[in-house]
């Protein structure tokens, strides 16, 4: 049974569609086939192989329940999986889906860059953010001691740094395909 490890709950509550087969035979489980459901967790943004319940329809981008009681399209969460063992499609639609969950949970994300700590001496977590680089990273830095950050378009206007959103889901595109030694974003 797949379980994730999480702070307030052990499962991961939703994943958003990234390509389903409706004739798929499962890649991480031997001989499951069916409505196979190629998706991406909400909380911990790992990609995960879905399996749907018989004649259920799903739509690309679309929000799905995978947690313990109620599921009512999903019929079991397979596994998880690799980027470089999902489709292409699956791949071209991530980033989309990506920035709509940074977007949707703005308050998690922006309590992340208001808690964000060094993690070595010499690298500070905010650097690997793309774009945010020494010189925002300084001012980010400053602004929050003096008050949190409450929302993007806060810390737009108080630092100056462009399309959180946009920068926020590139660092978990580099992470989820691997691209990243360390993780932020992406629980492995």
């Amino acid at each position: 049974m797949y379980r994730a490890q999480s702070h307030s709950h052990k499962y991961e509550e939703y994943a958003y569609v990234l390509d389903f087969n409706s004739r798929g035979k499962s890649t991480t489980v031997r001989g499951r086939d069916g409505i196979i459901v190629t998706g991406i967790g909400e909380d911990r943004l790992t990609l995960l192989e879905i399996l749907g319940v018989p004649n259920s329809t799903f739509e690309i981008g679309e929000k799905i329940y995978i947690g313990k009681e109620g599921r009512t399209k999903v019929s079991s969460v397979l596994g998880k999986m690799e980027y470089s063992r999902i489709s292409s499609s699956a791949q071209s639609e991530l980033l989309t889906v990506i920035e709509n969950i940074v977007t949707i949970n703005e308050k998690k994300f922006v309590e992340y860059l208001n808690n964000a700590q060094p993690l070595t001496p010499r690298i500070h977590a905010l650097e690997l953010i793309p774009g945010i680089g020494k010189t925002y990273m300084k001012i980010m830095l400053e602004e929050r001691e003096n008050q949190k950050f409450e929302s993007y378009v806060d810390l737009q206007e108080r630092v100056g740094f462009k399309d959180p959103v946009k920068h926020i889901s590139e660092r978990i595109m580099d992470e989820i395909s691997g691209e990243s030694r360390m993780n932020l974003f992406v629980k492995r």
